[in-house]
């Protein structure tokens, strides 16, 4: 009994100081992203480009759609969200590898800013923390509206202005539900999801926003 104590007391030790590695080196990335170029000057740079998209500008279907869709908790947490994170913890245990990482929208919009789409528990971190200076500085909409701005929607189109005017030669404000449906639904796998490549694929998915839409009360 006692061996199986100081077994458990050792693992448990282990991963205390693996979990404290993590959180340093994440942390350390994270200052060094922030330094290298800090966060009102990365914001200011993309709201130079002619296709950025105010909040004001996005219509009410998309933002639902996005917020139904991705993170539907998104104006209720303060960057992370804890059920999602052990929902992504149980899938990666189950599959022994890491394939979920619980983001929340506050999240991405971290990742698209500073860091590489690779998986790595370093990077996810680093990103926690650039989350929490997103959430500290700037309130829910600016958020989703820098989220809108740094997605990518397939077909070499960045951001949902360009995405909106490429695949439906439309202005924001002229989408219907089901092209704002379609769009919040292409970031998740653009290579998948673009209807330039996968148009069948693509109304799938806008079918799965709608019903996420639905089921959270937006339609």
């Amino acid at each position: 009994m006692k061996i199986l104590k100081r077994l458990l007391l050792l693992i448990l030790i282990i991963i205390i100081i693996v979990l404290l590695i993590l959180i340093i080196s994440g942390y350390s990335m994270y200052k060094t992203a922030i330094n290298e170029v800090p966060l009102e000057d990365k914001i200011a740079s993309l709201e130079e480009d002619e296709n950025y998209a105010y909040f004001d500008e996005l219509p009410k279907d998309y933002v639902n759609a996005v917020v139904a869709i991705e993170d539907h908790r998104f104006y209720d947490h303060s960057g992370i969200d804890i059920i999602s994170i052990g929902r992504a913890i149980v899938r990666n245990v189950t599959n022994l590898s890491y394939v979920e990482g619980g983001s929340t929208i506050t999240q991405q919009v971290a990742k698209n800013l500073y860091f590489s789409q690779e998986k790595k528990m370093t990077r996810k971190i680093a990103e926690v923390f650039v989350a929490f200076d997103l959430e500290k500085n700037y309130n829910k909409d600016k958020i989703l509206e820098l989220y809108v701005n740094t997605n990518y929607f397939g077909s070499g189109y960045y951001g949902v202005k360009e995405a909106a005017r490429g695949y439906f030669d439309k202005s924001l404000d002229e989408l219907t539900l089901e092209e704002c449906a379609l769009l919040a639904g292409i970031p998740n796998a653009p290579s998948v999801y673009s209807l330039d490549v996968n148009p069948d694929l693509a109304d799938e998915r806008a079918q799965y926003v709608l019903n996420a839409m639905e089921e959270y009360g937006y339609i």
